[in-house]
């Protein structure tokens, strides 16, 4: 009889030895990754939130972008990037996206 055994293994990744087993690319363990939340204003609803997104993300070095929409109020949008980002190019990017601020602090 004929033992299977799992094509992966997560201690040691692919049993077959011809795979890399460490993930490739950046990651959250990468040390040049930052992630920063910017309280965010005049988000009211998904479009707003999906236009923030889409201007953020064409920013270099970002890798992901979370809105968590509070319609109407402050919202809080997480910028994942290599090397972190200032406040003046999230303001920018912003303002192309629409009528949408940073919020004060």
């Amino acid at each position: 009889m004929t033992r299977l055994l799992p094509l992966t293994d997560t201690a040691s990744g692919c049993r077959c030895g011809s795979h890399p087993t460490e993930p490739t690319g950046p990651s959250s363990e990468d040390p040049r990754m930052n992630t920063q939340a910017f309280p965010v204003v005049g988000m009211t609803c998904g479009h707003c939130a999906g236009a923030v997104t889409e201007e953020l993300r064409a920013l270099p070095g970002v890798e992901d972008v979370h809105v968590e929409l509070v319609a109407g109020g402050v919202s809080t949008v997480t910028v994942t990037s290599v090397d972190g980002i200032d406040d003046e190019a999230v303001a920018t990017a912003l303002d192309e996206a629409g009528d949408y601020r940073l919020a004060p602090q």
